[in-house]
């Protein structure tokens, strides 16, 4: 038996929302001084990242790193952690929080509890105009956790061994030296890079669509701290129709790794761990 409607649904439905978390008081990056020092970088690596598969890479405190589409359209799962610490990771819902669904230039990709301070702030998105679609959709999502293999045996009952989770979770064993049980413990909710995504207005339900990457199009970020990263090419490539599978086309992401000249960073403060005491009400 459906619920009976109040007299005042109208009037409950109509009370205007406040954001949880303003962030007036968040310290604002200096992105004009972080595109000069990277106007003014030199490339130190390189990392290919194959379709259907993940790698890894590590950028220094204060370096920069590009993800880059090349030969087709293509999303990617991004994992970040400490490079001195893998305990301290990326902490999507935490960023999605602070800034909302979707990141772009500016916004900060945050870390987990203790520490939860900046990790990697955007400071170039060449797809920074879409904007927010007719359906509520838009670029770079913190909203979608990983295609994981768990899920998918759920939904289809098979077993696919490429999803996002997985290659995560191989790329961060090859790296480390962990064993797969170990490693897939580090693996997080992720930035969905160029991945198209949103909520439906009638269900409410987590949708995806064609992603409007082009080969060329990127994304940039200085490192705040001392990275580790992991990138899965999704095997939904452009996640216009489906993942967890062999079925869509698929194109490899480029990971650029970019040193500054000494001094071009002059008067940035790497951040450090976040400031409360943690007596949690018992000091």
């Amino acid at each position: 038996m459906p619920p009976e409607i109040p007299a005042d649904a109208d009037a409950r439905r109509a009370i205007r929302p406040v954001i949880c978390y303003p962030t007036h008081a968040l310290p604002v990056p200096d992105l004009a001084l972080y595109r000069r020092a990277r106007d003014g970088a030199r490339k130190v690596d390189e990392v290919i990242v194959p379709p259907r598969d993940a790698a890894c890479f590590r950028v220094p405190q204060g370096g920069f790193f590009r993800i880059t589409g090349t030969d087709g359209p293509q999303v990617g799962d991004l994992n970040l952690w400490n490079a001195d610490d893998l305990s301290e990771r990326f902490y999507s819902g935490k960023s999605r929080a602070l800034h909302g669904t979707h990141l772009t230039a500016g916004e900060r990709m945050w870390s987990c509890f203790p520490w939860m301070r900046p990790m990697a702030t955007i400071i170039e998105d060449t797809l920074g105009w879409y904007g927010i679609d007719e359906f509520g959709g838009s670029v770079h999502d913190v909203i979608g956790t990983r295609c994981d293999p768990y899920t998918n045996a759920l939904l289809s009952g098979g077993q696919y061994h490429h999803c996002c989770h997985s290659n995560l979770t191989r790329a961060l064993a090859d790296e480390t030296g962990m064993p797969l049980a170990e490693a897939e413990n580090h693996v997080h909710d992720v930035l969905n890079v160029f991945m198209c995504t949103g909520f439906t207005r009638d269900t409410g339900q987590y949708f995806m669509k064609a992603s409007p990457v082009r080969p060329g199009d990127y994304l940039e970020f200085l490192a705040e701290i001392p990275l580790l990263g992991a990138l899965s090419a999704c095997p939904g490539g452009d996640c216009s129709t489906e993942h967890s599978s062999d079925s869509a086309a698929c194109y490899p992401l480029v990971v650029e790794v970019f040193a500054p000249a000494e001094g071009a960073l002059g008067g940035w403060q790497p951040p450090s761990p976040n400031p409360y005491d943690r007596s949690h009400g018992r000091g």
